[in-house]
């Protein structure tokens, strides 16, 4: 199509991921066709496969927008070595703010990634985990320390601040009443309650 060209190789394949983010958060990956991806973005499914090999690839890009960011500013705030309480509660913040600016891309790929096991998948399932053993680390160490109390697991303890930010993007809305910057504090606070070391 003329348009595809006119904007450019960026501007094509964005349009098709928006496409298929739309499309994927409206009514799943399963029941989206690259046909209804093509239409939606305007270009033919020769456009499609120039930038994607497969519907796959997709659903995978779109996790590498989600998460990348996460990841890396974990370890940005990982590599500042403050003190157990301040870094939780940075990483707290950084993923409930990111994941609400993404809260569209997350409803994409929240369900169906988890089901999917190949070889294009298995690299972010690899940096998820990785991701999750960091936050759980920081938690145990502060435990062995005791800094933080060893009232729950950093297990239970991690998958209370992932419960809550991966199911962010079904209960989060931009024009509610609290913003997500609120909405980290509050987790925050009530997650360093539950840990705070007793004399």
């Amino acid at each position: 199509m003329g348009r595809s060209k006119a904007d450019g190789g960026a501007g094509v394949r964005t349009r098709i991921l928006a496409a298929a983010c739309d499309l994927f958060a409206e009514q799943g990956y399963d029941a989206t066709s690259v046909q209804q991806v093509v239409d939606r973005a305007g270009v033919t499914k020769g456009g499609l496969y120039h930038y994607f090999g497969a519907k796959e690839d997709l659903l995978v890009e779109m996790y590498r927008a989600v998460f990348s960011e996460r990841l890396a500013a974990l370890d940005a705030i990982l590599a500042q070595g403050r003190d157990p309480e301040w870094t939780l509660r940075a990483i707290i913040d950084d993923i409930v703010v990111g994941t609400a600016a993404m809260r569209r891309e997350s409803a994409a790929v929240s369900r169906e990634l988890a089901t999917m096991d190949s070889g294009r998948t298995q690299r972010l399932q690899a940096d998820w985990r990785r991701y999750q053993e960091a936050v759980r680390g920081l938690i145990r160490q502060a435990q062995q320390d005791g800094v933080f109390s060893p009232v729950a697991s950093p297990e239970v303890v991690s998958w209370s601040i992932f419960g809550v930010t991966n199911s962010l993007h079904t209960w989060f809305r931009p024009d509610g009443p609290k913003p997500p910057e609120v909405i980290a504090r509050e987790l925050a606070d009530f997650v360093l309650a539950g840990l705070k070391a007793t004399a």
